[in-house]
């Protein structure tokens, strides 16, 4: 089934309000992602790759910012320990309520539970993968730690956890041809620059990035004895934390 086309910021608009997961969003959310973050397709089937190799029997898998439910669909394909279930949390009803429909399309009777709320007060517990596919980034800069460590102590010994991010750079000529080659790479998957400034407005203060160095020194501070980059496409990365 071909998927709506994301034309959000297609036309001109006078006053450009911050960027929220709406129902307008949730819509075209498969085509802006893969439009707009470089190597997303291949994060998300390497996530389920590693939920196979990580999920235990009789635990959790989290899938913390689940939108549409991208990430909990890899790992289903891909977990075999018995009795593993998979948690997925996002704040926005909007995406929840289509993944939500999906799912009871796809795989009714998959243990996977559901949830709307904020994954800050979410409890993780006996986890064995923990995934924040580019969700840490909307989260507040001094909640940040407080939450990575709460996921440290939810996961088992030798537990993973898989944070995807946009990445700044503390070099600004890195910085200015990172953020060039982004622009790059989505003007060839179709979008113009007056989509490209208006998207860029709309999510200024809202996706607060940070360098690798920041987010290596959080998660071994937090108590995760290793944290390296896995993946990385331009001012993109993902990042496997190992406890």
């Amino acid at each position: 089934m071909t998927q709506p086309k994301d034309s959000i910021y297609a036309s001109p608009i006078g006053a450009i309000e911050a960027f929220k997961f709406d129902d307008k969003v949730a819509e075209v959310f498969p085509d802006m992602i893969r439009r707009s973050v470089p190597g997303y397709q291949a994060i998300i089937a390497a996530i389920g790759l590693l939920a196979g190799r990580f999920a235990r029997p009789d635990s959790v898998c989290y899938d913390l910012g689940c939108s549409l439910g991208a990430v909990t669909f890899s790992m289903l394909q891909q977990i075999e320990a018995p009795h593993c279930r998979i948690v997925a949390v996002d704040n926005s009803e909007s995406m929840i309520s289509r993944f939500r429909e999906r799912l009871q399309k796809e795989a009714p009777h998959a243990n996977v539970e559901i949830r709307c709320a904020d994954i800050r007060d979410i409890a993780i517990e006996n986890a064995s993968v923990v995934v924040l596919n580019f969700t840490l980034q909307f989260i507040p800069l001094e909640d940040r730690r407080p939450f990575l460590r709460k996921i440290q102590e939810g996961l088992l010994p030798g537990g993973l956890l898989v944070l995807s991010e946009k990445l700044c750079f503390d070099d600004p000529r890195q910085q200015e041809l990172q953020t060039e080659m982004h622009h790059a790479f989505k003007r060839a998957q179709g979008y113009s620059e007056l989509e490209i400034s208006q998207k860029r407005s709309a999510l200024e203060n809202v996706l607060i990035p940070e360098t690798f160095k920041t987010h290596q020194s959080r998660l071994l501070e937090a108590g995760f004895a290793s944290a390296e980059v896995w993946f990385q496409y331009f001012n993109f990365a993902s990042i496997l934390a190992l406890k």
